[in-house]
């Protein structure tokens, strides 16, 4: 008998490589299922996950091929079943490689640590798993039923409550008791970006100490993530607060997953395994045995669908729906005012009515937020004579024009240059901008109000809030800060304003141009438009002093339309059920399901080109065979089309739309899919592809 053991390693292979990210080794010494062992790969070592045990060496393998492994990573416990049995399933899922799942899901500073490394970094660390939790305040009356139906209840939860309801004391009250009933337990807080972890850490680490939290975000440095890490494996760390990437956190006494925001699209990774990781969460609660809870006061269409109530000819579906309409104490929602810009002179930005209310409250003393989601100071530059606009010569798309740095600037590729003093093409020296960015937009309302003065008698403070005015680190958290001091009177800004922020003294809130959503070619742009209204409306009178005076006021050139019209009543269910019946008629998810092939290319001629020999050779294959010859009949296979952003950065790109009521059916097609990719691209007709990925649940399309 040989003292060898033959193991198959999970590591890091390139994306889509034929390797499919399991390679057998031999091991001069036992090793256990999860455990992290280094490996020989080509000319590099690296680290993998040990993932099946063997007898023997395969039977297609000689033995001589087989390389063996260095070593065991030592002192730490083994990567338990329920987690890989979470990679497994997202990779099969989201169609890419098991090593490639498995290694990004670890710390990348673990990948470099030697053992001896290693031991000191567990060394440090404190074993102590107490919690010293201090009292929240009384619940109301919503909140405590709530509670009391999560307690009687298996979940998944959807919790749907009104902004300002309370629903984060619900999350913290949940957590509260299941570490009361379990000093084991551990819990997963989950945010969707990175700005609202601050201020939900600040709230967790003051109620369970900070002995017991760590956070899990892209923001962190290397160190601080491994550190992280090691705290939830070990089970020192009972709360992981964290963005998307801390569903694949290693936590084995997992019994708790609470998802805020659920309807937020950065719940969804958009380049490498493209998972979601709200669905991730449902299936995780599934195998820890652990409640999941959801919750949003504008829920996605998919988590409400699957939330509604069973009736005569329908079962209902499989989360238990959980309701908070009233906000904590006496403070009400904001009253909607629709402001109908067909009326406005031309070519006005801010409407004469809405500048007023602005004006009066600065005056009072109190703070108004205005929304536009463009940033820069205007979409595009232009020459009036001959025509020129300011187009990216690496994109399709223009540049937009930043006043502040003079410059133009592609929000996509990054390119960016002066602004020209005359127009390239033809030397005109007036070349105007065109349209509006938020820069633009606090310049005029500086003029606007330039006369306006403070109850102090000092005059009006105007701050923007973007992705430019929070480039360097700390920005945001120090503009938050005068937000949330008073210093700031008008806050300007994009939808990073509207989320999650508790901003005690706004009264108002405005939405400048929200019309473009309304008749977008994405079928999910209204449902994100409702989101985005509702949770900047529900920055407004937050404080229930100043709630019954609030507004939320919306610029629209459509004010009949029945979005406004849910929104001006505040109405979620009446909007979602518009909505999914206008996606039941359509076919569209969440009745359906979707997956997006995407083919990048020199030329959008080969992107094409390669889409559509693998729709064919694909039909051909599944047609020839009586077992797949139905899967034909229930996955539609659209034919290729360029993406409406067409090229980025000199590379072409070209999607195609697979569509099937049945997920499964879906699935399987897709898993056929993989195999004539590379089939069909090591054609030599094909060398201008650069690379192909599979998107399955695409939130854009």
């Amino acid at each position: 008998m040989s003292a060898h053991h033959w193991i198959d390693v999970a590591v890091q292979t390139p994306a889509h490589s034929p390797v499919g990210g399991l390679l057998t080794y031999r091991s001069p010494f036992g090793v256990q299922l999860g455990q992290l062992v280094r490996v020989p790969l080509g000319k590099r070592d690296v680290l993998g996950v040990v993932w099946a045990l063997r007898d023997a060496a395969p039977a297609d393998m000689p033995e001589s091929a087989v390389r063996d492994v260095l070593g065991v990573l030592e002192g730490l416990a083994p990567l338990d079943s329920a987690w890989r049995q979470l990679v497994q399933f997202s990779a099969q899922y989201y169609q890419r490689s098991l090593g490639e799942v498995a290694l990004a899901a670890l710390p990348p500073q673990l990948r470099d640590l030697t053992s001896e490394q290693l031991a000191r970094r567990l060394k440090k660390q404190s074993a102590d798993r107490a919690v010293q939790t201090s009292p929240g305040p009384a619940l109301s009356k919503e909140q405590g039923t709530v509670l009391a139906q999560m307690a009687s209840g298996t979940g998944p939860f959807l919790l749907f409550g009104s902004t300002g309801s309370g629903k984060t004391e619900v999350y913290l009250q949940a957590v509260e008791r299941m570490l009361a009933t379990d000093p084991q337990a551990q819990a997963l807080l989950m945010v969707p970006e990175i700005n609202l972890t601050p201020q939900l850490e600040e709230r967790v680490r003051a109620r369970f100490g900070s002995e017991a939290v760590v956070s899990m975000h892209s923001g962190m440095t290397p160190a601080q993530r491994l550190k992280g890490w090691l705290a939830a494996h070990a089970g020192h760390a009972r709360i992981v607060l964290g963005t998307r990437m801390a569903i694949f956190a290693s936590m084995a006494q997992l019994k708790l997953i609470v998802v805020d925001e659920e309807h937020d699209p950065s719940y969804k990774q958009q380049e490498g395994a493209r998972y979601s990781a709200r669905d991730l969460a449902v299936y995780r609660g599934r195998l820890h045995n652990a409640p999941v809870l959801l919750a949003s006061a504008t829920p996605s269409l998919e988590s409400w669908h699957h939330s509604r109530p069973a009736d005569a000819e329908d079962p209902g579906g499989r989360y238990q729906r959980l309701l908070m309409p009233s906000r904590i104490g006496t403070a009400l929602l904001p009253k909607v005012r629709r402001v109908d810009m067909n009326k406005q002179p031309r070519r006005a930005v801010l409407s004469t009515p809405l500048v007023a209310a602005i004006q009066e409250r600065v005056e009072r003393g109190e703070q108004c937020m205005l929304l536009l989601n463009r940033r820069g100071y205007a979409p595009v530059l232009h020459c009036a004579d001959c025509g020129w606009k300011s187009e990216c010569k690496h994109c399709s798309a223009f540049r937009v024009f930043h006043k502040i740095d003079r410059t133009l600037r592609c929000h996509h590729c990054g390119l960016t240059e002066r602004v020209p003093r005359a127009c390239p093409e033809c030397g005109n020296a007036d070349i105007a901008p065109i349209g509006r960015g938020t820069e633009q937009l606090e310049e005029h309302l500086g003029e606007l109000l330039a006369h306006v003065l403070r109850p102090d008698g000092t005059p009006v403070r105007i701050a923007r809030i973007d992705a430019d005015s929070t480039r360097l680190k700390g920005a945001l958290e120090s503009q938050l800060a005068q937000v949330h001091s008073g210093e700031v009177d008008v806050l300007v800004g994009t939808q990073m304003i509207a989320k999650g922020h508790d901003f005690r003294r706004i009264t108002l809130v405005a939405a400048v141009n929200p019309d473009t959503a309304l008749f977008s070619s994405d079928f999910r742009a209204p449902e994100r438009l409702f989101a985005l209204l509702m949770q900047a409306a529900g920055r407004a009178g937050r404080d229930a002093a100043q709630s019954a005076t609030s507004e939320m006021w919306v610029q629209t050139f459509h004010p009949q339309h029945a979005l406004f019209e849910a929104l001006k009543k505040h109405d979620y269910p009446a909007f979602a059920a518009s909505e999914l019946a206008e996606r039941t008629a359509a076919d569209l998810p969440p009745i359906s399901h979707q997956a997006l092939l995407r083919a990048d290319a020199r030329t959008q001629e080969a992107a094409q080109a390669l889409l559509t020999a693998a729709r064919e050779a694909l039909e051909a294959q599944l047609s020839a065979d009586p077992s797949t010859a139905n899967w034909v009949l229930q996955v539609r296979v659209y034919p290729a089309v360029p993406m409406s952003m067409q090229r980025v950065a000199d590379v072409e790109r070209a999607q195609m739309l697979l569509e099937s009521p049945s997920r499964m059916a879906l699935q399987k097609v897709l898993w056929h899919l993989h195999a004539v990719l590379h089939q069909v691209r090591s054609q030599p007709e094909h060398k201008g592809v650069i690379r192909w990925l599979v998107d399955v649940d695409p939130q854009a399309i």
